[in-house]
C-alpha cells in the first residue's frame, strides 16, 4: 500500500472539532520507537529490569509481599493475557507479534461475492450492532486518515522495520471500545488490577477478530488490529467515543477513561461518525489529579503543547504528552502495569448511577470549578484483598 511521505499536509478541515492540533512539524510515527519496543532494542529503555517485568507476564512472575503482588494475583493477571498471548505470538517466529508489533492475520479470505451496500449508514448500524453482539461496548466509525498510521511495522526477529500490510483501497477505521472492571481498576497500582487490562486485551482479540471476520464473509477487506498499525486515541477521538485528556486517554460519556480500544480497518461502505467535543478539555485544563498522582511525574502540568520529552511520542501535535520513559520505568519497578492516573480521574465513575450522571453534566458545564472541587476525594486505591474477599 502506498503511503503519504512523512510530512503530508499535516491539517485536515474536521481537526478543529475533534480537538486536534496538529503544527507544521508533523510527522508520523514509527511504531519502533513506542516505548514497549524499545524495551526491545533500545539500551536507553531495556534493562534487567525490563526483562522481568516482559517475563512476569509468563510462570516467571516473582511474587512478593504486599497486597496485590501475591501468586494468587499474579497468576490471575496472567491467565487474564492467555487469548492475547495466543493471538500474539502465533506467528511471531516470523516476525510478526500480532495485535502489537502487527496487524493480526486474516484468519478468513475475502468472499469472492460482495453484498451490495446501498445506505451506508445503514451498514454503519448493522456494524455497530454486530460489534455489540460480539461482545464490543462502544463502536464508532471514522475515516482512514494516514497520518495516524505508524511508518512501518517491527520484524521482532531483529526489531528492524517491515511494511505494514494494509491491503490497499480502505477508507474506514471501526473503533471498538472494552471496558475494564472498575473494581480491579480501583486497586491500581497491583498485579491484581493487571487483570483489568489483560482481560480487556483477550476480549478485544476475540471481536476484532469476529468483526473482521464477518465484514470479509460479506466480501469486503477486514484487517483486525490492537496496538498495531496506527495510533487508535485519534481514531477513537475521530470517531466520536470521547475526548483526550490530560492523563493521554479518551474520556468516554459512558466509562470515562475506563477502556481499552481496538480497530478494524476495512473498504466496506460506511458512514462516518463525527468528533463530539462535550468539555471535557476545559475540565483538565483546571485538573491536575492524575500528574499530582503520578509516582514519577511523568504527566504534564500546564496547557497542552508540541514538547515531547523522548522519542516515544509523536511529533507536531499539540496535546498533553507524557514521559514515556519515567512511565515504563514504574511499571517495569512493579512487574506490572499502572494506571493510577485512571483510577484518580475524576471521569472514572459508573455513570449508571444517576448521581455520577449529574456529576458528569456539572463537570462538563461552566460549574466545571465545583466539579472538580467536589472531586477531591474521588479515586482513593482500593485494597486488593478486599476484590479477592468478594469473590
Amino acid at each position: 500500500m502506498s503511503y503519504p511521505a512523512n510530512r503530508p499536509n499535516p491539517r485536515l478541515d474536521s481537526d478543529a472539532q475533534a480537538g486536534i492540533d496538529v503544527t507544521e512539524d508533523f510527522e508520523r510515527f514509527s511504531q519502533r520507537n513506542d516505548v514497549f519496543t524499545r524495551a526491545m532494542w533500545d539500551d536507553g529503555v531495556k534493562s534487567k529490569q525490563t526483562q522481568s517485568f516482559f517475563a512476569s507476564y509468563r510462570m516467571e512472575a516473582i511474587p512478593r509481599r504486599g497486597d496485590g503482588f501475591t501468586q494468587r494475583d499474579f497468576a490471575l493477571r496472567n491467565a487474564s493475557w492467555l487469548i492475547s498471548d495466543v493471538v500474539t505470538n502465533r506467528h511471531a517466529a516470523e516476525g510478526r507479534r500480532e495485535g502489537f508489533q502487527a496487524p493480526i492475520s486474516n484468519d478468513t479470505p475475502v468472499a469472492p461475492q460482495r453484498v451490495d451496500i446501498d445506505e451506508p449508514a445503514r451498514m454503519s448500524t448493522e456494524i455497530k450492532r454486530i460489534a455489540r453482539f460480539f461482545g464490543a461496548d462502544l463502536c464508532g466509525i471514522t475515516g482512514m486518515d494516514e497520518r495516524w498510521l505508524y511508518t512501518a511495522r517491527v520484524d521482532v526477529r531483529d526489531m528492524t522495520e517491515a511494511p505494514l500490510g494494509l491491503p490497499e483501497g480502505m477508507t474506514s477505521v471501526i473503533v471498538l471500545g472494552h471496558e475494564m472492571e472498575a473494581d480491579l481498576v480501583a486497586t491500581y497500582p497491583s498485579a491484581l488490577a493487571g487483570a483489568a487490562t489483560g482481560r480487556e486485551y483477550s476480549h478485544e482479540a476475540a471481536v476484532v477478530m469476529q468483526l473482521a471476520a464477518y465484514i470479509r464473509n460479506l466480501g469486503y477487506e477486514a484487517t483486525a488490529s490492537m496496538n498495531d498499525t496506527g495510533l487508535v486515541i485519534p481514531y477513537a477521538i475521530q470517531a466520536g467515543l470521547g475526548e483526550y485528556a490530560r492523563n493521554q486517554m479518551v474520556i468516554t460519556p459512558e466509562f470515562g477513561p475506563r477502556l481499552r480500544f481496538s480497530k478494524i480497518f476495512t473498504n466496506l461502505p460506511l458512514a462516518h461518525d463525527v468528533a463530539r467535543p462535550l468539555g471535557v478539555r476545559a475540565f483538565c485544563d483546571i485538573c491536575t489529579k492524575c500528574a499530582d498522582a503520578c509516582p514519577v511525574k511523568a504527566l504534564p502540568y500546564g496547557p497542552p503543547s508540541t514538547e515531547t520529552a523522548n522519542v516515544s511520542a509523536i511529533r507536531g501535535v499539540r496535546k498533553w504528552t507524557s514521559d514515556a520513559e519515567k512511565c515504563f520505568s514504574f511499571w517495569a519497578k512493579l512487574s506490572s502495569d499502572c494506571a493510577i492516573c485512571m483510577r484518580v480521574c475524576p471521569f472514572n465513575r459508573d455513570y449508571s448511577r444517576r448521581r455520577h450522571r449529574l456529576w458528569l453534566k456539572l463537570a462538563l458545564s461552566p460549574l466545571r470549578k465545583l466539579a472538580l472541587r467536589l472531586a477531591t476525594s474521588h479515586g482513593a486505591r482500593a485494597k486488593p484483598a478486599d476484590w479477592w474477599a468478594g469473590v
